[in-house]
């Protein structure tokens, strides 16, 4: 019976990849450092493929973080009832680059401001 990637295997692929944006890195970079083609790094951060232990200490290596910081956000899986928790929010890259963009803005009233925009279009306002 093979092992299907469960919920836990899906978020330290999200992890993956956000670590891998944050750096600034590609699929294909990620790849050759581990010995990996991109494809197989895309199975690993779409939680399609789990990611092995030795595979997983190679990954957190290459991209300067402990292993333990591929977990974070475990224990908030069981607190999600609607499949948007925020680490796999962050994975998307258009929420990636949101935030990075938001994190360049000093101005406080605008930060307040572009919440307020966008609760309003999400109608959670």
């Amino acid at each position: 019976m093979p092992k299907t990637a469960t919920s836990v295997d899906k978020l330290v692929g999200s992890n993956i990849r956000i670590w891998r944006m944050t750096k600034g890195m590609s699929q294909t970079e990620l790849g050759k450092r581990i010995g990996l083609t991109f494809q197989q790094v895309q199975k690993y951060e779409k939680g399609a493929n789990r990611v092995g232990a030795g595979r997983l200490f190679q990954i957190a290596k290459v991209l300067g973080v402990p292993v333990a910081t591929l977990f974070e956000g475990v224990e908030a899986i069981k607190n999600t009832h609607d499949g948007k928790s925020a680490v796999g929010l962050m994975a998307e890259p258009q929420s990636f680059r949101l935030a990075q963009a938001f994190a360049d803005i000093d101005d406080n009233g605008v930060r307040r401001a572009l919440v307020a925009l966008v609760e309003g279009v999400s109608g959670k306002r």
